[in-house]
């Protein structure tokens, strides 16, 4: 088995696809990012108490051979990860440096695994799809029955999570806020999904189950923290906490690293939307939760009153 050496995010990819495939798209994701903004800026003027959101999650396992079927144990160790996440109560938050430890924040967001299916029947909240399919990529095949993968269950209910085999080095995908429902969630390469079982091999840095946390990061509607500019220091990621940084960080950088002119304390490649490796990724910040409590204000409102965690009579 072979792992990615690399954090390989196809989310900006599946995101220009769209973008110049779709008008709707386009215009839709225009009026996403006026709305944000001005949600966001609110919240940060005038501060206000956060209620718990709650997301119902299914996962759809598409697999063409056993060690794609990942366990049930498997699932849920990436469902713990994200709680810890987006809570803010993962062990390793206090490795952030000293000059960042204001900026880091609690989302006020978690994750279960949905109860009830779109029918009201009761589920685990995970499908388990055999395909002829060796891999997928960023176009959405995985998406749908038809091309050997598995139809999403109703977006404005649940969060989509495909887990699968994914070509060209690819850890994952997501589609940001805007998109159509029958492909609105998020791609993992079933390597790279929870800590144990395919995470856990020897040999892989992306087995902390963070990956996942990243590729929901865009689903809320965050960008990568860099702007995805190449290099050119002008882009941004529309959250003013973030440092302006030149490009991804990979691996496992020492701080301070210094790019874009952010001296003393330079890049936040801690932060969850970076490409560093999952051991050396630990935070968001008040300003991306600003943005995602945006989206679960505005396009994905409907997830907050959701039967989906409803147990049916």
């Amino acid at each position: 088995m072979s792992f990615p050496q690399t954090r390989t995010c196809g989310s900006m990819i599946h995101h220009a696809y769209l973008m110049e495939t779709s008008p709707s798209y386009r215009q839709t994701r225009l009026a996403i990012e006026n709305e944000s903004r001005s949600f966001a800026r609110r919240m940060l003027t005038t501060p206000f108490p956060l209620e718990v959101i709650t997301i119902p999650v299914v996962v759809h396992v598409v697999f063409n051979i056993s060690a794609e079927n990942i366990s049930d144990a498997q699932i849920e160790s990436q469902i713990r990860i994200l709680n810890e996440d987006y809570r803010m109560t993962n062990a390793d938050i206090n490795l952030v440096p000293d000059p960042f430890k204001p900026f880091k924040a609690d989302t006020y967001i978690q994750f279960k695994l949905a109860v009830r299916d779109p029918e009201g029947r009761p589920t685990t909240g995970i499908t388990r799809t055999r395909t002829s399919q060796g891999s997928f990529s960023f176009t959405d095949e995985v998406k749908f029955d038809s091309t050997g993968g598995k139809d999403a269950w109703p977006a404005d209910q649940y969060l989509n999570i495909w887990v699968c085999n994914l070509s060209g080095g690819l850890l994952g995908y997501a589609q940001f806020p805007g998109g159509e429902p029958e492909t609105d969630g998020v791609v993992i390469l079933y390597t790279a999904f929870g800590d144990i079982g395919t995470a856990a091999s020897p040999g892989n840095l992306f087995n902390k189950g963070r990956t996942t946390t990243h590729e929901v990061g865009h689903w809320l509607n965050l960008r990568h923290i860099w702007g995805d500019d190449f290099g050119a220091c002008t882009g941004s990621d529309d959250v003013d906490d973030t440092p302006n940084q030149a490009n991804s960080n990979i691996g496992k950088p020492q701080f301070p690293r210094i790019t874009c002119g952010n001296s003393p304390n330079g890049d936040m490649f801690m932060n969850y939307m970076d490409y560093v490796d999952d051991d050396s990724m630990f935070m968001f910040t008040i300003g991306q939760v600003a943005r995602m409590r945006a989206i679960l204000d505005g396009p994905r409102n409907s997830l907050k009153t959701s039967e989906a965690l409803t147990p049916p009579v």
